[in-house]
């Protein structure tokens, strides 16, 4: 008699040219991930070429009950790690039916700055580092940490190994594995300086791509920690006190940047967004206020600073950088639960196409 687990594992490929697309959106609260599957006759890699589909959004929170359809767009093709085979996820965006992007579509508006012909030019790479907290389900307590108590302070968990400092490495490989499967330009994984706290690295990506491949690496992950029986929080500071917030550090350069004398580029771009820091922290994600404090490795929120190696930075640029006169600077502000969309097309808006 087959088990449950072989009928997961079922490999269709060889039973029907038939394959399965799982159809991924951000619903109402701008960061529950929704998905739904349908079969389609056979492979697909261009999304121009899959169907749309709708959904009831008086359910998620974005429509009315009584006019309740939004139709789900595909944008981006991965390949699904937990079907395998030739099954995919496809990442959406969400409109009426008459074609107009609903509020909470943040990617819509993210395009037609990535499109504008001057940032186009300019090719704009990102890093983006997500940090995120692993709990304990139904206790909501970070995993590892003994319940209604606390772990020893801070110090031996930052990329810390051993039983006694690392929380849940098998999420983080399981995650740091299906996410190279699927396609995701993941970068890199460490534990981070909270324990129960873990932090990924998705690019360098181009433009628009920078928010697909985050949003979809978030969903594979919750994904993970679903089957694992473990909650992921990307609350900016799910434990107050003194222990580390969470971030989504986001490194950017420009093709100006990273030619010989770029690093003057840089410190024009970074006088921008001092200029602009107040709208850049209202879209940096909720609750940030907690987090940008001034302490543990955090620029105070009210006040625009940057320098070179510096982690207590608003804006922090490499010393590399600095020596080479050209390359990146990482925006240290956005937090954990920020819109990539948001940030990536924010960030590009007001250092290349925003004149002061």
């Amino acid at each position: 008699m087959a088990l449950l687990t072989d009928l997961i594992n079922l490999d269709l490929t060889d039973a029907t040219e038939k394959i399965i697309a799982e159809y991924i959106w951000i619903g109402g609260s701008g960061m529950d991930l929704r998905s739904k599957a349908r079969t389609l006759p056979g492979p697909v890699t261009d999304p121009s070429k899959l169907p749309k589909w709708n959904y009831d959004g008086s359910s998620t929170g974005q429509a009315p009950g009584e006019d309740s359809e939004v139709i789900l767009y595909p944008q981006a093709i991965f390949k699904d790690p937990f079907r395998k085979g030739n099954n995919i996820l496809v990442m959406c965006d969400c409109y009426t039916p008459a074609g107009e992007p609903i509020p909470t579509n943040k990617r819509f508006n993210a395009a037609k700055i990535f499109s504008n012909p001057d940032v186009a030019a300019e090719e704009p790479w990102y890093g983006i580092e997500q940090e995120y907290t692993l709990l304990q389900k139904d206790i909501n307590w970070p995993l590892g940490w003994p319940v209604g108590g606390f772990p020893g302070p801070q110090g031996p968990y930052y990329c810390g190994i051993g039983a006694d400092k690392s929380f849940g490495r098998d999420i983080v490989d399981s995650h740091y594995k299906a996410c190279l499967f699927a396609g995701v330009n993941i970068s890199g994984i460490n534990g981070e300086v909270m324990p129960g706290q873990w932090e990924f690295q998705v690019g360098p990506t181009v433009g628009i791509a920078a928010g697909d491949q985050v949003w979809v690496a978030r969903y594979i992950l919750e994904r993970i920690t679903e089957i694992a029986g473990v909650v992921v929080t990307f609350d900016p500071k799910p434990i107050p006190g003194d222990w580390n917030g969470a971030g989504a550090h986001t490194n950017y350069s420009t093709e100006s940047m990273r030619k010989d004398g770029g690093f003057k580029v840089i410190v024009e771009a970074v006088e921008k967004l001092k200029l602009k820091h107040k709208e850049h922290i209202a879209a940096y994600g909720e609750g940030n206020e907690r987090r940008l404090t001034g302490k543990h490795e955090t620029a105070d929120i009210n006040t625009f600073s940057w320098g070179v190696a510096n982690r207590g930075a608003s804006v922090r640029v490499g010393r590399e950088t600095e020596q080479n006169g050209k390359g990146y600077f990482e925006d240290r502000r956005p937090a954990s639960n920020m819109d990539p969309y948001v940030v990536t097309s924010m960030i590009a808006e007001t250092t290349i196409m925003w004149k002061p």
